[in-house]
């Protein structure tokens, strides 16, 4: 009883002592959460959404969506589109003029090294073949729909159709959606040769996202783009409509005219004086089209000559050099300055004029393009087309939010910055941030790629809650079934996370034919019980957002899963430190009273012995 008593005494007191400790702790005891959603870094934001004083309001439920990449620098814009169960990721160029959106097929016969591992069926609980009917084009077995697009440039791409699971982000309100894409089996051209994996292809057609979103419901029937300025890159792209500003420009788009997004363009004016063209050479062919997967802008012969001398004529101070490119005959000027910011005190305004006279001004920055080699220069980024089209790429609307409202075929455009625009966008809209606490249990944190794949905030992490373990899963899709070098890839990790070595540790691997599934661990340094928040943050954007780059020789990689665990709180240590010695001393107190009893009987016995005697 006595020794009953003496341990439920200590157990109390080891209770309590932790108890203390727990009760004592400030909200480091909380365990970390990591939002999911962009959140804004001023409440007040959510009740705001002003752009220089005018208002913009999204109208119904939509999908916004980083644009990545610069339009001179590769060519294009590009978004990132997950597909399948669990999600795959794709950078894909953002297109108005296409109407399927392909990626490059596991078992394509001829495709390119792009950003991202080749799309695998099998990996997909959720894909489905598109059946062969009398509406497709079928494959060889007569099992499955096909596709081919041929574009102007002479690349092409062909493939077979596929339905699936569609997630748009973690900015986006819209929710997965099953839609149709095509799976690449063959790429030529540019489409071979590119970064990008694929096309989002956004034109009018049965096969587009947008018009299969439309026809789901989810979404009006409008969408908006809007491409970072020169030097800037990025931009933003919304699926759905959003409420114009008072003083966009619109104009009528004939969707009978063309397959492709047209406007009426009937003059151009040069620092306020027109062209004196006849309007109608604006309507030629296809008339003007918009295709924000195009470069530059194409104008008819005369247009273009009369646009050329127009410009030149103003900037007659400038000296007139030859390009960057000796196989084009571009048109440049050096003299400028290197301040893109001040283009405009050199250059004139150039104003698009529309049917009912509606004027949209474009900036130097919309028809011209930094020299390669010579500072200061810049040259047209206007040319002559071969054929009667007017074509109007993705530089006429740089810094520009230009909307799509095909419900009502017109046509908007608004000067804006579009960095700026995508933030405003992005946290105006954001969900609500999840909580900064819960029940206080040590729970981790396990962030799926397709819920929050990039775009994450400066900080992710809450107030000042300590990480204490970083783990994630990476496939690599390699070249041949011989086990990858392991301590070669954790050096490659840690150099592109800026690790130690000792900080990166292999956990476990799981492989299928040429797919690894690794699974990492990275840990604070030797000298720390917990990362940095601020390191923390850029070791899970740099992996988020696939920025880590590993040897080619190790194939590509994509995250698969990603798990941020809180530091084990001090007062947790300290329990399990008392909890262990607790465990010692009834040990001890045992032994004691049970030595204590052993020679009480020896010596009983002992003396019961002696009497005896």
């Amino acid at each position: 009883m006595a020794r009953r008593t003496l341990v439920l005494l200590i157990f109390s007191i080891v209770f309590n002592l932790c108890g203390a400790f727990a009760s004592g702790s400030d909200d480091h005891s909380r365990p970390m959460i990591l939002p999911l959603y962009l959140s804004s870094p001023n409440a007040n934001w959510h009740h705001r959404q002003t752009f220089d004083g005018r208002r913009l309001q999204r109208s119904e439920p939509n999908s916004h969506m980083r644009l990545y990449d610069d339009l001179l620098a590769n060519g294009y814009y590009t978004t990132r589109l997950w597909i399948g169960t669990p999600p795959q990721q794709f950078a894909l160029i953002v297109d108005t003029g296409s109407t399927v959106t392909y990626v490059p097929c596991f078992d394509c016969k001829q495709c390119g090294r792009h950003q991202d591992p080749r799309f695998q069926p099998d990996l997909s609980s959720t894909y489905q073949p598109v059946k062969c009917d009398i509406n497709c084009n079928c494959d060889k077995k007569e099992a499955q729909c096909t596709y081919e697009r041929r574009y102007a440039e002479m690349s092409s791409s062909s493939g077979v159709l596929g339905e699936d699971v569609l997630s748009f982000g973690n900015e986006s309100e819209l929710v997965p959606q099953r839609a149709v894409f095509g799976c690449e089996n063959i790429e030529t051209g540019d489409l071979y040769s590119q970064r990008a994996d694929g096309i989002m292809g956004l034109g009018r057609g049965r096969l587009s996202v947008m018009d299969q979103l439309v026809d789901k419901g989810v979404i009006s029937d409008s969408f908006s783009l809007c491409y970072g300025g020169m030097g800037v890159g990025g931009g933003a792209m919304v699926l759905g409509s959003i409420k114009s500003p008072p003083d966009m420009v619109f104009t009528h788009s004939d969707p009978f005219r063309s397959p492709y997004y047209n406007i009426e363009l009937k003059d151009i004016h040069v620092a306020g004086k027109p062209l004196k063209l006849n309007p109608k050479i604006f309507d030629g062919k296809h008339g003007t089209v918009l295709d924000s997967g195009t470069t530059y802008a194409y104008l008819p012969k005369d247009a273009f000559h009369a646009f050329k001398d127009a410009v030149k004529r103003k900037v007659n101070f400038l000296k007139q050099i030859h390009g960057p490119d000796p196989n084009y005959q571009d048109i440049c000027f050096s003299g400028a300055g290197r301040d893109v910011t001040q283009l405009s005190k050199v250059f004139p305004q150039v104003d698009m004029v529309f049917t009912k006279g509606q004027k949209f001004s474009l900036s130097p920055e919309n028809y011209l393009f930094p020299h390669t080699k010579v500072s200061g220069a810049y040259c047209l980024g206007i040319f002559e087309n071969g054929d009667s089209t007017t074509l109007l790429g993705g530089i006429v609307t740089r810094n520009t939010l230009v909307t799509y409202d095909r419900a009502n075929d017109k046509i908007g455009f608004w000067k804006t910055n579009c960095s700026e625009l995508w933030k405003r966008l992005n946290y105006s809209n954001a969900p609500p941030p999840a909580p900064s606490a819960f029940d206080g249990r040590n729970t981790s944190v396990e962030i799926s790629p397709s819920i929050a794949p990039s775009g994450l905030p400066d900080t992710v992490i809450p107030g000042v809650l300590q990480v204490g373990l970083i783990s994630f899963d990476m496939m690599l899709s390699i070249n041949n079934t011989i086990k990858p070098n392991f301590t070669e890839l954790a050096e490659s990790i840690a150099h592109g996370l800026e690790l130690n070595i000792s900080q990166v540790r292999l956990m476990n691997y799981t492989h299928t034919g040429n797919n690894f599934v690794i699974r990492w661990a990275i840990v604070p340094a030797e000298s720390a019980n917990c990362f940095s928040n601020t390191k923390a943050t850029g070791i899970i954007r740099q992996l988020k957002e696939h920025q880590m780059h590993i040897p080619q020789k190790f194939g590509s990689y994509q995250l698969v899963k990603l798990k941020v665990e809180p530091q084990m709180k001090r007062y947790a240590l300290l329990c399990l430190f008392f909890f262990i010695f607790f465990i010692f001393f009834v040990f001890l107190v045992l032994l004691l009273f049970s030595l204590h009893n052993w020679f009480s009987f020896f010596a009983f016995f002992s003396l019961e012995s002696n009497i005896s005697f």
